[in-house]
């Protein structure tokens, strides 16, 4: 049997028209990856109970690296549809995961934030060579992950890895980090329809401008045509 764990995911199942909701709220594993009990073993037995699509929000300013490509690799499987909808913060390896969505939204106020992997090395020169070449590794790794998502080129994301690149909304967006930016449909609702169109306007009026001439110049017509008559009974 399980132990109660603080996990870095919460499950809330069947609560909207989309079937379940999972969100991640805070650091990913940082206080719970070494507990056998959990993740990534836990994290695939709750996602195999979903059927359907799912929705993801995600508010998190990264963690391990590792635990987030196992997350991803699983949502990645998925057979349903996926929406990701960033609501705060999107930064490091919760970017990571972000990218599994179908389709992936921000808040207007939402931020996404990507950078090179970090990770702490301690030891002669081969030991810290090997951290070096293993942090490229991750490096490339991650960047698989936004390729496949943004299709920008490998050298312009390690661009952007480099200088510790934050996004708003319009940015991520631009970038194609995301696909769109989350509205209030309230606002949207509206019983009546208005659209100006200047031109429409304009062509509307010249109809009734020629219609009007055209009247009025046949009702001239009729009327010479009927002192013609007039004068021709006349004599």
């Amino acid at each position: 049997m399980k132990k109660d764990v603080n996990k870095f995911w919460n499950w809330v199942r069947g609560d909207t028209k989309n079937g379940d909701t999972l969100y991640f709220d805070g650091v990913i594993a940082e206080e719970t990856w070494w507990d056998d009990d959990i993740t990534p073993e836990m994290f695939r037995e709750e996602l195999e109970e979903c059927e359907g699509d799912i929705t993801i929000w995600i508010n998190s300013p990264g963690g391990d690296c590792v635990a987030a490509s196992q997350i991803y690799s699983m949502l990645m499987e998925y057979e349903g549809n996926i929406t990701v909808k960033i609501d705060g913060l999107a930064a490091s390896a919760g970017s990571v995961i972000a990218m599994a969505g179908t389709e992936v939204y921000m808040a207007p106020t939402a931020l996404m934030m990507i950078h090179n992997p970090l990770t702490v090395a301690i030891g002669d020169s081969k030991e810290m060579k090997k951290a070096i070449d293993m942090l490229s590794e991750v490096k490339e790794s991650i960047i698989n992950a936004y390729e496949i998502k943004t299709g920008q080129p490998r050298k312009k994301l390690s661009d952007l890895m480099d200088a510790e690149t934050w996004m708003n909304c319009k940015k991520a967006v631009e970038l194609g980090f995301c696909d769109g930016i989350l509205k209030d449909k309230k606002r949207e609702v509206s019983d009546t329809t208005y659209a100006f169109s200047r031109q429409a306007i304009t062509n509307s009026l010249l109809d009734k401008v020629s219609s009007r001439r055209a009247t009025q110049t046949k009702q001239s017509v009729s009327a010479d045509s009927l002192m013609d008559r007039l004068n021709l009974i006349s004599h």
